[in-house]
């Protein structure tokens, strides 16, 4: 029987029960794949992150429900909180290794920074498929690793009843809605069933496909956006060009053992 510390830790938010859980497990050496999923799995969180240390940094994976998947942004938040509060209390700075380069997490007072490739859009057309999935037809749809929709405004966008049947019939791996705020410069919506993920309560990966576009819409660097969620969250972005910059805070909300047999 294997016992492994856990933390769950709310992400992009300043308080417990707001913005996005994710589970962290900082470990000695990895667990096979299989175990890996199936505590994610158990969890049923939409993102439990597995971190091992390797030389000055650490090698960092993300598990969905629904699989692994190659770049979570608040799990790496999450995740850069736990080690900086209890594993190496005093550090600043983190490099994790990880299936989308490395990306450098800084601590600068309560706010972490995130340092994120931004992904590329390429315009696509609104079909049939698209409208069904959201119940509305959008003013753009892109693509780049993921589907995005924009919409004509954040009400519309608050207002999104997706079908999440179809939704898995579209292209990318996830699909996020998104317009021009009021309070805030954008405001957006993901939906990830693909992952086992009705809907994503804060996504920072649909936060580097969303901020280089409306950073070029807006024409501005410096964004705030708010992911309109049931759980709601903030990120303080800033486009870099093939960098994406996103800055949020963190709240731990448990520790626990957990008990297991590896597969």
């Amino acid at each position: 029987m294997k016992v492994m510390k856990q933390y769950v830790v709310d992400a992009f938010t300043d308080k417990v029960f707001a913005g996005n859980p994710a589970a962290i497990c900082i470990m000695e050496q990895w667990l096979p794949d299989e175990t890996m999923q199936k505590i994610a799995v158990e969890n049923n969180l939409s993102e439990t992150a597995f971190a091992v240390k390797e030389n000055e940094g650490y090698h960092l994976r993300w598990f969905t429900p629904g699989g692994e998947v190659e770049l979570c942004g608040h799990a790496t938040l999450a995740t850069a909180y736990v080690i900086m509060r209890f594993i190496e209390p005093g550090c600043r700075q983190i490099d994790f290794q990880t299936l989308s380069g490395v990306l450098t997490v800084k601590g600068e007072d309560d706010l972490l920074i995130m340092n994120f490739p931004s992904f590329s859009l390429t315009p696509i057309e609104i079909t049939d498929k698209i409208i069904q999935a959201i119940g509305i037809k959008p003013v753009q749809a892109f693509m780049g690793a993921d589907m995005v929709c924009v919409l004509e405004s954040e009400e519309k966008v608050r207002e999104i009843v997706p079908n999440l049947d179809v939704i898995c019939e579209l292209d990318g791996v996830c699909l996020h809605v998104t317009a021009k705020g009021k309070e805030y410069d954008c405001v957006t919506r993901t939906f990830a069933p693909k992952c086992n993920v009705a809907e994503d309560p804060v996504c920072g990966r649909g936060h580097c496909h969303v901020v280089p576009l409306w950073a070029k819409k807006l024409g501005k660097k410096d964004l705030t956006a708010y992911q309109a969620s049931s759980r709601g969250g903030v990120l303080y972005c800033s486009y870099e060009k093939e960098r994406t910059v996103l800055c949020g805070k963190a709240a731990l909300f448990s520790e626990a053992q957990i008990y297991f047999d590896e597969v």
